[in-house]
């Protein structure tokens, strides 16, 4: 299965909670795509996932290299 990858573009709407889970211009990976509601699920810096709205972020692509060379915990999906 092929991981899907989002970059945080803005934290707008996201409040204190999570204001040390999530940094602007982060990857990470996703799961799944966006619901009905406009929210994505990914896995953020504390290695759990969470939703958060789409919006707040922006789908990139990267190489299998790159992918492959991330942390264990990013790799969920692998």
């Amino acid at each position: 299965m092929a991981m899907k990858f989002v970059v945080c573009i803005n934290k707008e709407g996201l409040g204190d909670l999570s204001g040390e889970d999530v940094t602007i211009g982060h990857v990470y990976e996703t799961i799944g795509d966006a619901d009905q509601h406009g929210m994505i699920r990914i896995i953020d810096q504390s290695g759990e996932d969470y939703l958060y709205p789409a919006d707040c972020f922006e789908a990139v692509t990267l190489s299998d290299d790159v992918s492959g060379g991330l942390p264990m915990k990013n790799r969920l999906n692998a």
